[in-house]
């Protein structure tokens, strides 16, 4: 099961609506290029057809996580644990070092937020997922294990 956010569901509802709606740009497209001619060696015709393979490989794909997703109620969660959704201040015990993290369903890749994203089955979203403020969290990475100090929730 992937617990996402409120927000990502949205997103996701979202991407899967503009796919769906590029469907008939998608079929035009490759009508257009059926009307050029010889299929064999018509580049327009392939492109059309491999980006509505595409299309439709995203969309079983959008429909198949939000088959899976729960959505985390952050209604029933204490406001001093860490679940789905929050944005939490942590200290790395060894080195000083304090980042903001978020816990979420699925990164968005968006590298320009002020926070860092990870990812609730990632190695620190498990360390994270219900921990609460005060807490020292072990997260076992590739390059070693790491210790983080829960300073507050955003």
């Amino acid at each position: 099961m992937d617990f996402i956010t409120g927000e990502e569901k949205t997103q996701i509802e979202q991407t899967l609506r503009d796919c769906i709606a590029a469907r008939k740009e998608l079929s035009e497209r490759i009508a257009t290029a059926r009307e050029l001619g010889d299929l064999k060696e018509n580049a327009e015709y392939h492109a059309a057809r491999e980006d509505q393979g595409l299309n439709e490989a995203r969309i079983r794909e959008l429909e198949e996580r939000l088959r899976n997703a729960q959505v985390a109620d952050d209604a029933e969660v204490p406001d001093d644990m860490v679940f789905i959704g929050a944005t939490v201040l942590l200290k790395d015990v060894e080195s000083g070092d304090e980042d903001k993290y978020r816990l979420v369903g699925n990164p968005s890749g968006d590298f320009s937020l002020d926070y860092i994203e990870v990812s609730s089955v990632s190695p620190m979203g498990v360390a994270l997922m219900k921990a609460r403020i005060g807490e020292t969290i072990r997260v076992d990475l590739p390059k070693g294990t790491r210790r983080y100090e829960i300073l507050e929730i955003c």
